[in-house]
């Protein structure tokens, strides 16, 4: 039976096996340890019955609630490809999800490569909606260009009217993210 528990100091050294795909973000130590210092509740770990780390999702609460930006950020969600296709990733944006309404969230965001279709139709099968189009939001290391990422949402029941999921009409850059 798979285990779903708050990701600690210890899985640092036992998720490899799911960062090694191409498509997931991977940071330095201090990265996912900041992550971990300051939204812990944020940080939850898929285990399997013999303890190997099968998937994770990493996120924070940011933004203004005065101008009905508090949300949840999902930073990084990352499936081991020998655990695919098992409805983790749906359970994890769940968990995900219900923290950030109890928090008193309008939505819950998330940057994903335009490319990793994949990706993006299960998000859209989980109730996501592309919100805007980040210009060259992924860095390329290989002489590539870079690659523009869809910001994707989801209302939380705070949001009423739905506001925080009207797209926007033009493509927006890095720097124009607040």
């Amino acid at each position: 039976m798979t285990t779903l528990r708050a990701f600690t100091c210890d899985d640092l050294f036992k998720f490899n096996n799911i960062n090694l795909d191409p498509l997931t973000e991977t940071y330095g130590i201090p990265f996912y340890l900041q992550y971990l210092a300051h939204w812990p509740e944020y940080f939850i770990v898929a285990e399997a019955p013999g303890g190997e780390l099968m998937g994770y999702i990493m996120g924070k609460a940011e933004g203004s609630v005065a101008r009905e930006e508090w949300h949840g950020h999902v930073t990084a969600l990352s499936v081991a490809p020998e655990f695919r296709r098992l409805g983790l990733a749906a359970k994890l944006m769940e968990m995900l999800e219900e923290i950030s309404e109890r928090k008193g969230g309008f939505f819950v965001d998330l940057f994903v490569r335009v490319s990793n279709q994949v990706a993006v139709n299960m998000y859209k099968q989980l109730g996501y909606s592309v919100y805007r189009t980040v210009i060259e939001y992924y860095s390329a290391s290989n002489g590539e260009p870079d690659e523009d990422a869809y910001d994707m949402r989801k209302a939380l029941s705070r949001d009423t009217e739905k506001k925080s999921i009207i797209p926007l009409p033009h493509p927006v850059r890095p720097e124009d993210i607040e």
